[in-house]
C-alpha cells in the first residue's frame, strides 16, 4: 500500500512529508543562496556569517529588521548611526519559492484528475504553518552585530577651517568640530540588528501563501478541485508561460552580470550583487521598458549601487520621474530595453498559444482568447512586480546633533500604469502569439492533458513508452502517411498509384489464395474470410461405468493369449 492510498492515515502521513519536504528545500536552498552571496560581498568580514545569512532570508520572505547602531570616539555622546532599509532580496525569494512551488505541485499529481477542495486547503495549511515555525526560528537566530571600519564611512579628513559660500574663510570656527569629525573616521561604527517577528510572521504568512496560489495558478499538470476545472484551460496556460519568461529574463540577467564580472576590478562584488538581486534589477527594468514611469529620489553615497545613468538623473536628490526616453537622452542603448522587454512578451504570447487547447476554434476566436488570457494575466503581475522590487534606503550618521553622513534612495513603478499597460500588452502578445502558432499548426500542441479535458492515464493499459510517438502512434511532426507508400491505405486489391509494383503483378493476382480445402480459389487474401483461431476441441466422452478404460476413447482390448505350456518328454 502507497502512501497515497485510500488509507486516512497513509493521506495523513504523505501530508506531513509533503510539508517537512517543501519548506525544508526551500529554506536550505535561500540559505545557501544568502550564504554565498553574502560570502562574495565580503559581509562575512564585517559579521558573523550565520545571523547575516539568517536575516537576509527573512527580508526574503517578507520579514523585516530593526537596525540600531552606535558610534563611539574621544569620549563624544550623543552619536548614533539610523538606517531604513525596505528592500528583499529577490535572488534569495525567487529559489525558495521555485522549490517550494514545485515540491508542492508535485505531491499532488498521485491525488488523481481533480483533488477535494478540503484536502487541497489542509495540505496548504500545512505547508504554510510548518513555514512559520522555520521562519520563527530564523527570527530569533537573526540578531547580531556588524562593525565596520570609521574609514570607510566617507568621514575624511575635513581640514581646520570652514567655508561659508559668500563670506569666505572664517576660520577654524566650532571649537575645532572638522578637525574631530576628521579624526572620527578612525574611529569604529558598530550596527546591530534583529528580526521583527510580528511583522516577520505576518509578512511571512503572506509570501507564502502568495507562492501557493502562483504555484496553483501555474502548475499545468497538478490537478484542481472540480469547480476550479475551467482554470486549466483559461488562466493556467498564460500564468504558465507568463512564469517562464520571468525566470529566464533572471537567467539572462544572471549572465549579463557574469560577462561584467569577467572586466570588473572587483568581479566577486558584482557576482555577490547579481545573486543576491539579480531579480530586483531585471524585474524594476521590465515595467520600465514597457513604458511603465518610475518615481525616484537619490543622494548620498547610496548614487554609487545605481547603474549609469540612472545615477546621473537622479543625482539632483529630488524626486524625479524616469522612463525610458529620459534616460535615453543621456544613453541612447537604453532603447534596446524596450526591444528586449517586447521580445519577452512575444515570447510569452507564442508560448500560451501553443499551451492553450484550440477546441476546433478559427483562427480570430483562437487568438482572441489567447490574448485575453495573458492580458489577464499580465495585468495582475506587472503591477506586483512594481511592488516587489521598489527599493527604499535611508542611512545617517549623526554626532553632537550634526549629519556627518546622509545617503538615501527611493525607487518606486506607478501601480495603476503597470495594471493599465500590462493589459494592453498582454492583449497584443497574447493575439499576436495565438495567430502564429494557428498559422504554424502548433496551437494546442502543448495543452496539458488537463487543458484537453482527459485524464492523464484515460485509455491507457499499457506502460508509458507503449504511448510515446512511434510508427503506431505518430507524432504531428512525423510526416503524413501516403497511399503510394503505405498499403494499408489502400482498398483491397487497388495498384498503388504509380502502377503494379516492379517486377511482377499486383499483390492480389500474383499470390493466389487458397481455400480452406487446400485448392487455389483465385480469391483475394484481403477478403478471404479470417480464421482467427482454430476450434474448440471436443473433450473427449465420459467413460461409462463398468467400461475398461483405455488411452482415448476406445475399449481396453481383451489380453493376449497365454503362451503355450512348455514340451515335455
Amino acid at each position: 500500500m502507497t502512501l497515497t492510498s485510500g488509507s486516512r492515515a497513509a493521506r495523513g502521513v504523505d501530508l506531513v512529508l509533503t510539508a517537512i519536504a517543501a519548506v525544508s528545500w526551500a529554506f536550505l536552498a535561500m540559505a545557501g543562496v544568502a550564504a554565498v552571496g553574502l560570502h562574495l560581498l565580503g559581509a562575512d568580514a564585517a559579521g558573523s556569517l550565520g545571523p547575516l545569512t539568517a536575516a537576509v532570508v527573512a527580508l526574503a520572505v517578507g520579514g523585516s529588521l530593526t537596525p540600531s547602531g552606535s558610534v563611539e570616539a574621544f569620549g563624544l555622546t550623543g552619536a548614533g548611526a539610523h538606517t531604513t532599509i525596505d528592500i528583499a532580496p529577490l535572488g534569495v525569494s525567487l529559489v525558495g519559492a521555485l522549490l517550494l512551488g514545485m515540491v508542492f505541485a508535485r505531491s499532488l499529481r498521485p491525488l488523481g484528475p481533480a483533488v477535494r477542495g478540503a484536502e487541497l486547503v489542509t495540505r496548504a495549511a500545512a505547508v504554510a504553518l510548518l513555514f512559520l515555525l522555520v521562519l520563527g526560528g530564523l527570527a530569533w537566530a537573526a540578531s547580531s552585530t556588524v562593525t565596520f571600519d570609521g574609514g570607510g564611512l566617507g568621514l575624511g579628513s575635513t581640514g581646520g577651517t570652514t567655508r561659508i559660500p559668500g563670506l569666505g574663510d572664517i576660520g577654524d570656527i566650532g571649537g575645532g568640530l572638522p578637525g574631530r569629525l576628521g579624526d572620527l573616521a578612525q574611529a569604529k561604527a558598530s550596527v546591530g540588528f534583529s528580526v521583527r517577528p510580528g511583522a516577520s510572521l505576518l509578512g511571512g504568512l503572506v509570501w507564502v501563501l502568495g507562492v501557493l496560489l502562483v504555484t496553483l495558478l501555474s502548475a499545468r499538470r497538478a490537478p484542481l478541485p472540480r469547480r476550479w476545472q475551467a482554470a486549466h484551460r483559461t488562466v493556467r496556460p498564460a500564468a504558465s508561460a507568463l512564469r517562464t519568461v520571468l525566470v529566464l529574463a533572471v537567467v539572462a540577467g544572471l549572465a549579463a552580470a557574469g560577462y561584467a564580472a569577467a572586466g570588473d576590478g572587483h568581479p566577486r562584488r558584482v557576482l555577490g550583487a547579481a545573486v543576491l538581486g539579480a531579480p530586483n534589477g531585471v524585474w524594476l527594468g521590465l515595467p520600465l521598458g514597457l513604458f511603465v514611469p518610475l518615481r525616484g529620489s537619490a543622494s548620498g553615497s547610496l548614487l554609487q549601487v545605481l547603474p549609469h545613468p540612472l545615477d546621473e538623473l537622479l543625482r539632483a536628490g529630488t524626486d524625479q520621474t524616469v522612463t525610458v526616453g529620459r534616460i535615453a537622452d543621456l544613453e541612447p542603448l537604453v532603447w534596446l530595453l524596450p526591444v528586449g522587454c517586447v521580445l519577452l512578451m512575444l515570447t510569452a504570447g507564442v508560448l500560451t498559444g501553443a499551451r492553450t487547447p484550440r477546441d476546433g476554434a478559427g483562427p480570430g476566436a483562437y487568438a482572441w482568447r489567447c490574448g485575453l488570457s495573458l492580458g489577464v494575466a499580465t495585468a495582475v503581475a506587472l503591477p506586483l512586480l512594481a511592488l516587489a522590487t521598489r527599493v527604499k534606503a535611508d542611512a545617517s550618521l549623526s554626532v553632537l546633533g550634526v549629519d556627518a553622513l546622509g545617503a538615501g534612495l527611493e525607487l518606486a513603478g506607478s501601480v495603476p500604469l503597470a495594471l493599465a499597460l500590462g493589459a494592453v500588452w498582454g492583449l497584443a502578445a497574447g493575439a499576436f502569439g495565438g495567430l502564429l502558432t494557428y498559422a504554424t499548426g502548433a496551437a494546442g500542441r502543448r495543452a496539458s492533458v488537463y487543458a484537453r479535458g482527459r485524464r492523464p492515464d484515460e485509455g491507457r493499459s499499457y506502460p508509458d513508452l507503449a504511448y510515446a510517438p512511434g510508427p503506431y502512434a505518430p507524432s504531428p511532426g512525423y510526416r503524413p502517411s501516403r497511399t503510394d507508400t503505405n498499403p494499408y491505405l489502400r482498398p483491397p486489391g487497388e495498384a498503388p498509384p504509380g502502377g503494379p509494383p516492379p517486377g511482377g503483378a499486383p499483390a492480389g493476382e500474383e499470390r493466389g489464395a487458397r481455400d480452406p480445402s487446400g485448392g487455389s480459389s483465385g480469391q483475394d487474401p484481403f477478403t478471404a474470410p479470417t480464421q482467427t483461431s482454430r476450434p474448440p476441441v471436443p473433450p473427449p466422452p465420459r467413460r461409462r461405468p463398468g467400461t475398461p478404460y483405455r488411452y482415448g476413447s476406445s475399449p481396453v482390448p481383451p489380453p493376449d493369449e497365454p503362451p503355450p505350456a512348455p514340451w515335455r518328454r
